[in-house]
């Protein structure tokens, strides 16, 4: 399970790009946080700290803590809006936990042994159809990613939800059905073709090419036979006496 991130920031109390670019001079990172049926509010992060959070990476799918000026508030980082050329934050948005505590939240779907599945090792593919699922969770016990073990899988199984052992208190969002996450798919009927019709070309080759050398070599001594006779050669002068 993901710990609860904690984060210090101060009111900004004004909005807009005026307000956000002075935040940004100062070494801040301009955020809002809203939802939860409450006024919005702009704050400031500290640019360094932020920083640290989102390198360790699940930012966006672990519960913060935000300690604002003494008030604090339970949210989850929804979009995290990045400089196109450093690749670093300018702006967040958070989105406030509501008061029953349950959260939306996409978590990515993991594959172990590989190597111990059949299908695998005789040529099949591990076609993903999902590589997150999205589930409601309690903020405090989002986990970090589905576990799903391929050894036995044969080809042409398929993985769905259900074989996906979810801790107490997450469930799917989708819950009318049992959809597909991934499946064990057999080679392309197209490649074996291609590589069938490949290999024959390459055993005939040599034949066709030998086939074609025979006429080439008796061409030339077939064809005084096609006109009849060899005209003689013409004959040397006589030498004088």
């Amino acid at each position: 399970m993901s710990e609860l991130i904690s984060l210090k920031a101060t009111a900004r109390p004004r909005a807009g790009k005026g307000a956000a670019r002075q935040a940004r001079r100062d070494g801040n990172v301009p955020a809002v946080i809203y939802g939860n049926q409450e006024t919005p509010e702009t704050i400031n992060l500290e640019y360094n700290e932020l920083w640290k959070q989102v390198l360790k990476g699940h930012f966006t799918s672990t519960a913060i803590e935000l300690d604002v000026e003494g008030k604090k508030h339970i949210v989850l980082a929804r979009d995290v809006q990045v400089d196109p050329v450093r690749d670093t934050p300018l702006h967040v948005d958070f989105q406030r936990v509501g008061k029953d505590g349950v959260i939306r939240v996409s978590i990515p779907v993991r594959f172990t042994n590989e190597a111990a599945s059949p299908g695998l090792k005789r040529g099949g593919v591990l076609n993903i159809v999902r590589h997150d699922v999205e589930v409601f969770c309690p903020y405090d016990k989002i986990p970090r990613f589905f576990e799903i073990n391929l050894e036995g899988m044969e080809i042409g199984r398929s993985i769905h939800i259900s074989a996906v052992a979810m801790p107490e208190g997450i469930t799917p969002v989708i819950k009318n059905r049992d959809f597909t996450i991934a499946t064990i798919a057999g080679a392309l009927k197209g490649e074996e073709e291609t590589t069938t019709t490949g290999a024959a070309d390459a055993a005939a080759a040599p034949a066709a090419d030998a086939k074609g050398a025979a006429p080439a070599a008796g061409a030339k001594a077939a064809a005084p036979a096609a006109g009849g006779k060899a005209a003689p050669a013409a004959a040397k002068p006589a030498a004088k006496k």
